[in-house]
């Protein structure tokens, strides 16, 4: 299909084929990916993930990995340094607030698991089946404790909590608001309030995550990997391994896809960790099963929304609920989703309850607009419903009542 362009532009690529610049390895196989790397003395590594969605850990036991044949090293979260439970931002620049030990958590268990297939273990071999059958040796003793797994579980009273300093499993709680919402429902001559369920969706990267550490004899750590950004995974490694960013380096193979879900670190702490206690590099991958089960999804959500219209298809006003899962740790995109929500559209008031929720699913990660799709699913949902009901096009409605400059 040839593509005309509108008279009077003058683009350099828009209307153009541009050959892209990794084409030819990639249609050829020379392409590296993260899984591809290989160095001197390579050992590999698997990880031994909980079996149980929430548990604390009694005890650990390595003896009988620790002899089996082939067998180098193996790592708990006693190898890492301790972290305080508290938010800061550790990097020079622009502020990214974590809470250290929460960010450490997640990529090896500390006291308690808070999903299926977190991290528990790590073991470093000459060989990956070597490691499988290791891994299985590592006896953990687990007390065994009640999960929740939706937003609505999680509040519920007498739920079982995963955070000690999260009072009813709601790690963060954000008003947003403008104009007056009573009075711009006393305003509306037709109100539609719903409620929405959305599920935990999975990003699908064709490329399970995988990286090669090596922490070499000048206290320096190399890590090859497949990121959305190397410096995230550089500073955010940094903090796990306890060491200054600038001793990290990680230099970014191709990507088998991300779309948001490898903006964060799994393994890189744990082969790096592995490579100081080895003295060689150490690479490691997920299966499919470990990508499902242990890196981030998008959130699943609880949303109840209200939007009034008048009879000439003015929206007035808006009110939203929006209860999104943060999986194990904070940080659900629960934000995003509510500035995104009638952002579209010139609508005096408004007012939105944004609550983070922990949950006993993994933590979630970034995909396609964080956030966005879930709330604009319920908006946009209502709005068709309310353009049937007063016998206007949908698409006209929207026009009538779309945001403009300065809104």
């Amino acid at each position: 299909m040839t593509t005309t362009l509108p008279p009077k532009t003058n683009f350099r690529a828009v209307g153009t084929r541009p050959i892209r610049h990794d084409g030819y390895e990639k249609v050829t196989g020379q392409a590296l990916y993260s899984a591809d790397t290989t160095l001197p003395g390579l050992l590999y590594s698997n990880v031994l993930r909980s079996p149980h969605a929430h548990a604390k850990i009694i005890s650990i036991d390595t003896s009988k990995a620790e002899a089996y044949p082939g067998v180098r090293s193996i790592i708990t979260s006693k190898d890492f340094p301790e972290q305080e439970n508290i938010v800061t931002s550790p990097f020079p620049g622009p502020p990214l607030s974590l809470n250290l030990k929460e960010h450490t958590d997640n990529v090896i268990a500390g006291d308690k698991v808070l999903h299926k297939g977190h991290a528990v273990a790590a073991v470093a071999a000459v060989s990956t089946h070597v490691a499988e059958e290791a891994s299985k040796l590592i006896e953990v003793t687990y007390e065994i404790l009640a999960p929740v797994k939706t937003v609505e579980e999680a509040i519920a009273e007498g739920a079982p909590q995963l955070h000690s300093n999260y009072e009813k499993n709601i790690a963060s709680y954000n008003k947003l608001e403008i104009g007056d919402i009573e009075e711009g429902f006393k305003k509306a001559d037709h109100i539609i309030e719903r409620e929405f369920r959305t599920a935990t969706v999975h990003q699908g990267y064709i490329e399970p995550p995988a990286a090669t550490a090596w922490w070499s004899t000048d206290n320096r750590v190399t890590i090859w990997g497949s990121s959305q950004g190397q410096f995230i995974v550089r500073d955010r490694t940094s903090i796990v391994l306890g060491v200054p960013f600038s001793s990290v380096k990680v230099i970014p193979r191709e990507i088998g896809g991300g779309f948001g879900g490898k903006t964060t670190i799994y393994l890189e702490p744990l082969a790096a960790m592995l490579s100081k206690k080895t003295g060689v590099p150490v690479k490691m991958a997920m299966s499919r099963s470990d990508v499902l089960e242990a890196t981030g999804p998008t959130s699943g959500s609880y949303v109840k929304a209200k939007i009034g219209i008048t009879n000439e298809g003015k929206l007035v006003a808006g009110y939203a609920d929006l209860k999104f899962e943060a999986g194990a740790y904070p940080g659900s995109p629960v934000v995003p989703g509510a500035t995104c929500m009638f952002s579209p559209y010139d609508m005096e008031n408004i007012s939105i309850d944004a609550y983070d929720i922990v949950t006993n699913k993994p933590k979630t990660t970034a995909y396609r607009a964080p956030g966005a799709p879930i709330s604009a699913f319920a908006a946009e949902s209502i709005i068709d419903e309310l353009a049937e009901k007063i016998g206007m096009d949908p698409m006209d409605l929207r026009i009538l009542n779309t945001a403009q400059e300065g809104t």
